[in-house]
Order: structure tokens, then sequence, then C-alpha cells
């Protein structure tokens, strides 16, 4: 009996204990998630409307407290926007000890200083949003480590390296690294990432080529890497990014015939390839399916060397809005089938060596 009864309190002082221990662990979780944000509140040196510095206040839950988010299960930190905000400051790396975020939003404001590496710690991330800051330095390779992690965006900063890593970015949808000072060949690693679907690095100091491993990148919808300082041709791969709806190269230096491939892609309603030093004919198949005469809106090629004759079918592109051939050497007549083109909001053909035969009737017929 006295055994029976050893054993019962023994069970009751385990129980008691684990308890005791659960409600600690998760008191000092919260503390940590506090500590972190006043951390962050710290570096703060402007605060136009003094919000986090009226409403950032230990009196309170912090799970009330302006741009935070809980979650019910655990009460962690779960998301932190403060975007818009107008603040000024840097980021601390006490944020690494955030462990249940998943949204990180802080664009819009005048954050600056390097990115701390302990951002790599947060291993439930799937959104960072550091968009229109001032961030300068390196991006650290932690955060491509984050297997969870699904869009990021450091769009308008003043990033100038990226660590090249691999492996990583398996999850990675959408990435914007646009409006920075990114130098050398872009990184082999975004290659990997299968899954991106948006993919900007417009106006950097990318050089090299553009890798033919980029056609690996199937899902892409949108890809932007325009105003940066890429030589050589375009790779033929890139007619392998079958979901393609928007391709930017404009203002770099590429050379080369357009390949006759990407105009084989259904989906592809915008092409921007101003200001290069592309050569060639155009492909004569740009609207010949009739998929693709329903879709292509923009075509953007002026300031380049092309050659040859406006394809005839060109003008089969019913549903062009834009189309900017100037400044090239196309040479022979315009066609009266550009009077098919009734949805035509921009036409520039201005420094060829075009004879604009029948363009007063084509317009007559646009314009009705």
């Amino acid at each position: 009996m006295e055994t029976n009864q050893t054993l019962r309190l023994f069970i009751v002082c385990f129980l008691l204990h684990s308890l005791t221990s659960i409600s600690s662990l998760s008191t000092k979780n919260i503390i940590t998630d506090r500590d972190a944000l006043l951390a962050l509140k710290a570096r703060i040196t402007h605060d136009p409307d003094n919000l986090l510095a009226k409403n950032w206040s230990t009196s309170t839950s912090i799970c009330n407290w302006i741009g935070v988010t809980c979650g019910v299960r655990h009460h962690r930190v779960t998301a932190l926007n403060i975007s818009y905000l107008g603040l000024t400051g840097t980021i601390p790396p006490q944020l690494g000890n955030l462990s249940f975020l998943a949204l990180l939003a802080i664009n819009d404001n005048n954050f600056y200083g390097s990115l701390p590496y302990e951002l790599g710690r947060l291993c439930r991330l799937k959104y960072i949003n550091f968009n229109y800051n001032q961030l300068s330095g390196k991006v650290p390779s932690s955060i491509f480590n984050i297997s969870s992690l699904q869009e990021l965006r450091f769009k308008h900063n003043r990033l100038l390296s990226m660590v090249n890593v691999s492996g990583t970015g398996h999850n990675l949808m959408s990435l914007d690294l646009s409006e920075n000072s990114l130098e050398g060949e872009i990184p082999s690693f975004i290659l990997e990432c299968k899954q991106l679907q948006f993919l900007n690095l417009t106006f950097n100091n990318f050089r090299g080529g553009i890798p033919k491993e980029i056609g690996n990148l199937t899902k892409l919808k949108t890809l932007s890497i325009g105003l940066n300082k890429l030589q050589g041709e375009i790779t033929q791969e890139l007619g392998n990014l079958v979901e393609l709806e928007s391709l930017i190269l404009r203002d770099n230096v590429l050379t080369g015939q357009i390949p006759s491939l990407l105009f084989n892609i259904s989906s592809l309603w915008l092409i921007n390839f101003t200001n290069n030093s592309l050569t060639g004919d155009l492909p004569h198949n740009m609207c010949s399916d009739r998929r693709q005469a329903t879709v292509l809106k923009k075509l953007l090629l002026s300031i380049n060397q092309i050659t040859g004759t406006i394809p005839y079918d060109l003008w089969q592109c019913r549903e062009l809005t834009i189309v900017g051939l100037s400044y090239n050497q196309f040479r022979g007549c315009i066609p009266r089938n550009i009077g098919n083109l009734t949805k035509l909001e921009v036409l520039a053909l201005g420094g060829n060596n075009i004879i604009g035969r029948y363009l007063i009737e084509s317009i007559n017929n646009i314009i009705q």
C-alpha cells in the first residue's frame, strides 16, 4: 500500500514539475519576443508619429502592439509589419530570436546599415519585405538558407553584394533585388530556385552573360533583368520558360539575333529589349500562332541594330497596344494590315529606313 502511495506521489510531483516547466518555457518565450522587439525599438532614431514610442509599452501585451501579430496556439509573435511608418533606424540581431515569425515587413521606411546574419535563424519565415529602405552592404547567405522562405523583397536599397550559396531556395517563389548596386555575374544559386515565378534583378551592376541555366526555371512568369551590364547573346534556353508572361532585358549590352523560340511562348504579353545591340532580322513567327496573336500586347525593341523588313505577321497581333521599333535599321514598306491593330496606342518607327506608303490609310483604319 505504501509503495502505491509513494508511486502516486511521485507521478503527481512529476506532472506538477512538467507543467511548471512548460509554463516557465512559455513565459520565457514571450519575454524573448518582447525583448527582441524592444531591441528594435531602441534602434529607432526617428519615429515621426511616435507610434512605437507610445504603443510599444511593457505595460501592455506585445500582442497588442502596433504591427505585431501573435499566434493563437503558441502565443508567440508570428508577424511583424511596421511598413509605411516613416521610421529611421537599424535592424538589431535580436530579431533573429523571433523564432515563430512567418512574416517580416519593414518596407517603405528609412532603415539603414547592414542586414544581421541572425535573420537566418528565423526557420519559420515565409515572407520578407524590406523594399524602399537604405540598407547597405552584403545580403547574408543565412537568409537563403531559410527553407520555408517563399518571398524575398529587397527592392530599392543600397545593397552591394551577395554570397553565392548552393542547395538553397527550394521554396522561393518571388525574388526582388532590383534597384540596388549588386555586382558580378547573376548568382548561380538563383538558378537552383526551381519554384521561382517572379525574378526581378533590374537596375543593378550585374555583368557577364545571361546564363543558359535560367531556362530551367520553368515556372517563371516574370523575368526582369534590365538596366544592368549584361553582354552576349540572348540564350536560346529562354524559350523553355513556357509560362513566361513578361520578359524585360532592356538597357544592357546584349548582341546577336532575337531567338525565334521566344515567340512560341503562348503566354508572353510583354517583350522589352530596348537599348541593346541586337542585330539580324526579326523572327517571322512572331504572331503566326493564333494563341500568340491574342496575347502579345507590348513589343519594345527600339534603339538596337535590327535589320531587314518588319515581319508581315507582326501586324496580326491584334492585341498590340505598344509597338516600339524606332532607331534600328529596318527597311521596306509598312504593310496595309497594320490597320488590323485596332487597339494600338503607340507606334514608334522613327530612325529607320521605312517607307510609309500605306501609313496614313492604316492609321485611319486604326482610328475608325
